[in-house]
């Protein structure tokens, strides 16, 4: 029985990708060193270029910054996508760093993450789709945005 691919998973869930950033400073996206890819922190950018903005607890609730760190995710596919040219060169996510722009009292910055930690389990699967991870809550992010991620992941 043949095994399904990541990119053959990722067709199987129907998603649209946005556009890949382009960097709002200077830094790179990404960084391939040796078998790493390094992401830099990416936002919520909607199919219209647009971003998803609002402070969790304040502006949006919790589902709809779950649903923004989904959307991070989406981001970060397409970023890899233009850059590498195929999720299935992508052997493990390493480490997820997820920051989540919200009001002091907000304490679920781990539900918020994971819009995009589910995302990558149902692309690479949960042994190599899952990895280790913070969750950690700001005071604000760039652009008002509700939820800023960045990644590293081994290549094959």
């Amino acid at each position: 029985m043949a095994t399904i691919t990541a990119d053959q998973k990722f067709e199987l869930l129907q998603l649209t990708l946005p556009p890949a950033p382009k960097p709002a400073g200077v830094y790179k996206p990404c960084l391939v060193d040796g078998n790493h890819l390094y992401l830099s922190g990416h936002g919520p950018v909607r199919e219209d270029k647009s971003l998803i903005i609002g402070r969790i607890g304040k502006d949006i609730n919790m589902e709809a910054g779950k649903l923004a760190a989904r959307q991070v995710g989406l981001t970060m596919l397409s970023t890899i996508r233009e850059n590498i040219g195929s999720f299935d060169k992508i052997k493990r996510v390493i480490k997820v760093l997820g920051m989540v722009n919200c009001t002091p009292e907000f304490e679920r910055h781990p539900y918020v993450i994971n819009g995009c930690s589910e995302l990558f389990a149902a692309v690479w699967g949960e042994d190599n789709g899952v990895g280790v991870r913070s969750a950690v809550g700001f005071g604000s992010l760039p652009d008002n945005i509700p939820v800023e991620i960045e990644a590293l992941f081994e290549l094959k």
